[in-house]
């Protein structure tokens, strides 16, 4: 992959997540240093992060595309899972991910969960996937991104005491997701 073709967006959670919280100005800074374009913006429908707004978002607006990386966080994660479903993209890095609606009323109301994952087609329509996670996440039990990556057979790095790699407290940085990112497009 030639390098000047590829750029990263960043999903962020949902709650009102911006682009300037935690580690995305971290990544974007460093990421753009090495010539890779990062869009982070904020999104539309930012408190319930529904499908049905962020879908057409990535696609339309941000033109996510088969050069695109998505960095999805919580359920920016779940949003990056379901536009690979249908959408061919480079690859996606994962940070607090999960598969279920964890019995959370916004993530019912979120769209993602009210059918079955097609991790056959999340799998084909990208190059690679990498899962970050948490023991000790205070929303994400260990087993829902352990399944996750079980099914896409992907890349995975957990930790014992990174939380929700942020949100529950303040992740300025975040290296391991920049050294996953230069090895993939070398």
């Amino acid at each position: 992959m030639d390098r000047d073709q590829v750029k990263v967006v960043i999903v962020p959670g949902n709650g009102g997540a911006k682009p300037t919280d935690n580690w995305f100005p971290y990544i974007q800074r460093e990421l753009e240093k090495v010539g890779v374009p990062v869009i982070a913006c904020e999104f539309p429908d930012s408190f319930l992060a529904r499908e049905s707004v962020w879908i057409p978002f990535l696609e339309q607006d941000l033109q996510v595309d088969q050069h695109t990386i998505l960095i999805g966080h919580s359920s920016g994660a779940i949003a990056a899972l379901r536009f690979a479903e249908k959408h061919k993209i480079l690859g996606s890095i994962l940070v607090g991910v999960y598969h279920t609606d964890l019995d959370n009323e916004n993530e019912k109301l979120s769209g993602y969960f009210n059918r079955p994952w097609n991790w056959a087609e999340i799998k084909k329509n990208q190059k690679w996937v990498a899962i970050f996670a948490s023991e000790d996440d205070p929303w994400i039990p260990i087993a829902e991104p352990r399944f996750v990556r079980d099914q896409l057979r992907a890349d995975y790095y957990e930790y014992e005491e990174q939380g929700h790699f942020g949100g529950d407290y303040v992740k300025d940085t975040f290296p391991e997701i920049l050294e996953v990112i230069k090895s993939k497009i070398r």
